[in-house]
């Protein structure tokens, strides 16, 4: 996949990471354009934090790097799936996946 095959038109593009294996969402994270080119240059997740203003190699001073297996864009080519294989948590937290809190769950009863 090249940049034009991405609508970098607004900046960033979200990146939903998902692991190859079991296809759990791990995490969600923005690209711009030169973290979206490192991650093709690289095989690793490279992403643009927003906090920091700044390009993020994802897992470089934890070395849980997220080594990228396949990268897919939405309909309008402004969303990313990228499927990877995970060296370890994605979460800082060290969960395995960045979603584990709970907000709501509705029972059977409930979903009908």
């Amino acid at each position: 996949m090249t940049n034009n095959q991405v609508d970098f038109s607004k900046g960033l593009v979200p990146a939903i990471l998902i692991e190859e294996q079991s296809k759990e969402v791990l995490m969600l994270a923005y690209m711009n354009e030169e973290s979206y080119q490192k991650t093709l240059e690289t095989g690793d997740a490279w992403f643009y934090s927003r906090s920091r203003n700044s390009l993020w190699h994802k897992g470089a001073t934890s070395g849980h790097i997220q080594k990228v297996v396949k990268i897919m864009t939405d309909c309008d080519r402004d969303t990313l799936l990228i499927t990877v294989h995970p060296l370890g948590p994605a979460c800082h937290t060290g969960a395995k996946s960045c979603f584990f809190n709970l907000i709501e769950e509705k029972n059977e009863e409930e979903k009908e």
